[in-house]
């Protein structure tokens, strides 16, 4: 700042930082995604809205923002945070699971949606080298948006996640194929394509095995210092790290910051890491969508409207189509395919920089590139609609029952248990021996069709989303019972349910002692470690074929249980206060 000048960079950080505090709030009020609000701040402060008219009124120069490249680094950063995150949710053993989905149901959904939508271009005059690249630029779909909204649990998380991970592994060799296909290009693209995979692969290889040794102690001396400043500094070193080194070699930064979430995943930091990064995931995402928002030129949507809609149209449609059919063809339910293929339909971030490589390469003409570049902006800006659309309409199709709360509004107390897998069944089939109502909860459709047709009194919904355990009688209800064995999922559960019900006893299912502390510092009532459990079993078989009486066993059991949860307790209590100063920022 000199002399009166406000720096661009300082207008830039009054606009975003005015949308994420005051924008942003005004829409949740309404019940709005904020999504959708930071893309229509985009519109309205960017080069197209009211920065047309800097020249004319010049304090808006300080709330306008009239040069989009500058955030592009933030943005950037965004989706590389986005990323990190996902790969903290998962684990290597859950990625594993999924690698059929990922390279079956992956493969087949950007391969047929691209090749489609070039040969349907390469008909409408566009020479099919350029119909080649608009194509697979067409068929990606947005991780930054899609993923928030679908989370990683559901079936359809699950299913979107898989497309979303290769189309994320893709990226680099469609780029270089697109190279490889321009008027000009050497015969060394291929050797440069090999290079490229050779040295991602060793690169990868190394964060793996060398993470796996130095993250636990880095993050060790993080703790110990009790500073969330260094906490942070540490999160934002191992992700920037991971980034910077699979981009060095040719890979997409993106990769490396899902592997560094995948890597932190397995040390008992992640929950802390999480928490200390959200805030600025959140930030950095609303910068992402605000570009998103001044790509979108009113003036040139309102000329060429009706051929901008036939393409969106037709876009969105060919790709909710064939993304549906190959879910079914993999024995997804109707629902979950048709929920999934809508939510997948439009365009994502990735489709602007496959098409910015298309265009560097000469494949296709700037004109062409503004066009669906436009509707790429129009199709990510809807992607919340998208959502809501196939929600609805997967519930219409689908033969599971869908969310009926009225079946339960009778005034009576029930206990609610949430997640119908081995261990939520056996939970109801107990609390039914002993007369004890209930509703149970899970948002898997197959898990509550069959519960159904078997007589359990369950109701398909999120319970991490939305407001399903209101609906379900919060105010009436004796305890909560959480079953599900996502270690992150049941942590986030607890810290909600008790913030919103104090007094309410909630018992939750514990993978470990460790899990278990984690759950009582969020305010579990209860936390039931499964190691434990089987311990205790095993003691008591042992014991009862020895010829010992089964009262004292059960007896000594007992006692020993209530002496473990005492201890985990106090682990618990004693923890929580050092990391009161660093836990404050997952807010």
């Amino acid at each position: 700042m000199h002399g009166g000048h406000i720096s661009p960079i300082m207008s830039d950080a009054l606009v975003i930082l005015g949308a994420a505090g005051i924008v942003i709030p005004l829409f949740a009020r309404f019940r709005i995604t904020p999504i959708i609000g930071f893309i229509l701040v985009g519109l309205l402060v960017g080069p197209y809205g009211l920065g047309r008219m800097v020249y004319e009124v010049e304090w808006l120069t300080y709330v306008t923002i009239t040069d989009p490249e500058r955030l592009d680094p933030f943005a950037e950063f965004g989706i590389i945070l986005l990323l990190f995150t996902i790969g903290l949710e998962l684990s290597f053993n859950r990625l594993w699971e999924l690698r059929r989905l990922v390279f079956g149901l992956g493969a087949l959904e950007l391969l047929i949606i691209g090749s489609l939508l070039a040969a349907f271009l390469s008909m409408m005059g566009q020479y099919w080298t350029g119909a080649l690249g608009l194509g697979l630029a067409l068929a990606f779909s947005s991780t930054a948006l899609v993923l928030p909204i679908a989370g990683t649990k559901t079936p359809v998380g699950r299913a979107a996640l898989s497309m979303l991970l290769f189309e994320d592994i893709m990226i680099v060799p469609i780029i270089f194929l697109l190279g490889a296909l321009a008027p000009y290009a050497a015969a060394e693209e291929g050797a440069s394509l090999l290079t490229t995979l050779w040295q991602g692969a060793l690169v990868v290889a190394v964060m793996m095995i060398a993470g796996r040794f130095a993250l636990p102690h880095l993050f060790a001396l993080a703790a110990r210092a009790k500073s969330p400043e260094l906490f942070l500094a540490a999160s934002l070193l191992v992700v920037i790290g991971a980034s910077l080194a699979t981009a060095l070699v040719g890979l997409s930064p993106i990769v490396g910051a899902l592997i560094a979430g995948l890597l932190i995943a397995e040390t008992e930091y992640h929950t802390e890491v999480e928490g200390i990064i959200e805030p600025f995931k959140g930030l950095a995402l609303g910068i992402f969508l605000i570009t998103v928002g001044m790509g979108i030129d009113l003036t040139v949507i309102w000329a060429n409207l009706g051929t901008i809609l036939i393409a969106v149209v037709g876009v969105l449609v060919l790709k909710a189509v064939v993304t549906g059919v190959l879910l079914r063809l993999m024995g997804a339910r109707r629902g979950t395919a048709t929920e999934t293929g809508i939510l997948m339909a439009s365009p994502s971030e990735t489709t602007l920089i496959v098409m910015a490589a298309a265009t560097q390469a000469m494949l296709i003409q700037p004109g062409t590139a503004q066009f669906w570049q436009i509707v790429t902006a129009i199709g990510l800006t809807i992607t919340p609609l998208l959502a809501m659309l196939g929600k609805h309409v997967g519930k219409r199709v689908d033969s599971a029952p869908a969310l009926d709360t009225e079946q339960v509004k009778d005034g009576k107390p029930r206990v609610i248990v949430i997640g119908l897998g081995r261990v939520g069944r056996l939970v109801a089939q107990m609390l039914e021996k002993h007369d004890q109502p209930y509703v149970a909860v899970d948002s898997d459709s197959d898990m509550i069709d069959l519960a159904r047709r078997e007589g359990y009194p369950a109701i398909f919904g999120n319970a991490a989303r939305g407001d399903i355990l209101d609906k379900l009688g919060m105010e009436n209800c004796p305890a909560v019972i959480l079953t599900m064995d996502e270690h992150v999922l049941a942590q986030q559960l607890v810290r909600k349910l008790r913030t919103a019900h104090p007094d309410l006893p909630i018992i939750a299912r514990a993978r470990d002692s460790v899990h278990a502390t984690e759950l009582y510092k969020s305010g579990a009532t209860v936390a039931v470690p499964e190691t434990l459990e089987s311990s205790l079993q095993l003691s008591e078989a042992v014991l009862v074929e020895l010829g010992v009486a089964m009262g004292p066993v059960i007896a000594s059991i007992h006692e020993k249980r209530d002496e473990f949860r005492e201890l985990i307790q106090h682990e618990a209590q004693l923890e929580h206060k050092p990391k009161l100063r660093t836990s404050s920022l997952e807010g």
